[in-house]
């Protein structure tokens, strides 16, 4: 990445999010855009491809906190289009009016003034946003960064699991399509037989330099694509860039508990680095299908019995189901529907205590009754003769005497 780039390229614009936009909103504009622009939907689209490039650059740059937090310093530095919105003169080249010597500014190369590399002054500051610019160590480090092993890609794919494999935890076979290095070439990009070449133009360094002024500006190579190495020949199967879709098979374990719509992180399980690089992360969303009896709450476990009238009203024991297994519960003599009996761990496990089981009481009324049973029911009221509202009895009978 050159300082120019830092200074002139709008990042934001490019994945079309405000400023202050937050790590989740950035990755949602570039998969959105990423996918409408991918060369694979855009076969011959110069256009698509060269936004595709951008925002894959934008992207690269705002998902990294220490590289997006130089680049927002750098645009406050210079203000947007490289205007030079911190000093009177503007940037070298921008058209501005310089009444100020760049000279005394940032101090001869081997100066030791207030400006220069002893002087720890606002050469030292660009040296830390830019990695030192204009500086030969600098412009060996980017030409390192540029040419060096690449991280790869994160991945996200999706596995629907049954109530029970949610709570007790499940190992699970995912098929899925990710980049991977290229079986033909063995991710080198060369056609078997050939081999890459040390790219003619930046000698393998993978960046050019170029002078302006008081600035060295290093860009990537545009012989090599940053890359240090040219494929004359390139391999059939990945067109050059040593990376196909592949679909391949991984056994992932999900651990118990996990919730609807929770995302599983995977480390180095998504795609192959570059050049050596780490692979980047797999994350796994997940999906919890309904259960016919039980719910969730947290890290309980719910449940609804009915009870007959008789079980409410004499007490009675129950044999309930649990995930894995039954529990005995004592339900006491006159209970009210509604009531929750708690059994405690019998619920969703977890890294320390398991929750519990909650089972909510229902009293079943039944909706037809045989002349034999109406007539229990009617003499057990006449033999109970009780009225179980007298509050509300009470305040009808008052309003009744107004």
């Amino acid at each position: 990445m050159s300082t120019r780039d830092f200074i002139e390229k709008d990042y934001y614009a490019a994945l079309g999010v405000p400023k202050d936009a937050d790590a989740a909103a950035i990755k949602k504009a570039y998969r959105k855009l990423a996918t409408e622009l991918h060369p694979d939907k855009n076969p011959g689209n110069s256009e698509a491809e060269a936004r595709f490039k951008d925002v894959s650059e934008a992207y690269d740059v705002l998902s990294d906190t220490k590289r997006r937090g130089e680049y927002d310093d750098a645009r406050r530095l210079f203000g947007a289009g490289g205007r030079g919105g911190g000093f009177p003169g503007g940037f070298p080249g921008s058209g501005g009016t310089q009444d100020f010597d760049l000279g005394d500014l940032f101090g001869a190369a081997g100066g030791t003034g207030a400006g220069g590399r002893g002087g720890g002054g606002l050469g030292d500051l660009l040296g830390g946003l830019f990695g030192g610019a204009g500086g030969a160590g600098s412009a060996r480090s980017r030409s390192q960064a540029a040419s060096g092993p690449a991280r790869g890609q994160d991945v996200e794919t999706e596995a629907t699991l049954s109530f029970d494999e949610a709570v007790l935890g499940v190992t699970v076979p995912l098929r899925m399509q990710s980049p991977g290095t290229c079986p033909t070439c063995h991710g080198n990009g060369a056609k078997p037989g050939t081999s890459p070449h040390t790219c003619p133009v930046c000698q393998g360094a993978g960046v050019t330099s170029r002078s302006q002024g008081a600035f060295a500006f290093s860009e990537p190579c545009r012989n090599c694509r940053g890359t240090g190495s040219v494929v004359d020949d390139p391999c059939p199967t990945c067109s050059g860039s040593g990376v196909t879709t592949q679909t391949r098979t991984i056994t992932v374990r999900i651990p118990a508990g996990v919730k609807d719509g929770q995302r599983i992180r995977l480390a180095g399980k998504g795609a192959p680095g570059r050049r050596g690089g780490p692979s980047g992360d797999l994350f796994v969303v997940v999906h919890v299908s309904e259960h016919q009896l039980f719910g969730r709450k947290g890290d309980d476990l719910t449940l609804t019995v009915p009870l007959t009238f008789a079980e409410a009203a004499l007490g009675t024991t129950l044999t309930v189901p649990t995930l894995d297994g039954t529990v005995s519960l004592k339900v006491p003599a006159g209970t009210a529907s509604g009531r929750t009996l708690r059994v405690r761990g019998r619920g969703v496990p977890g890294k320390g205590k398991a929750g519990d089981l909650l089972v909510t009481l229902d009293i079943a009324v039944p909706v037809r009754l045989t002349p034999a049973q109406r007539k229990v029911i009617e003499n057990l009221a006449e033999e109970m003769n009780e009225d179980p509202r007298p509050q509300i009895t009470a305040a009808v009978q008052a309003g009744s005497e107004k």
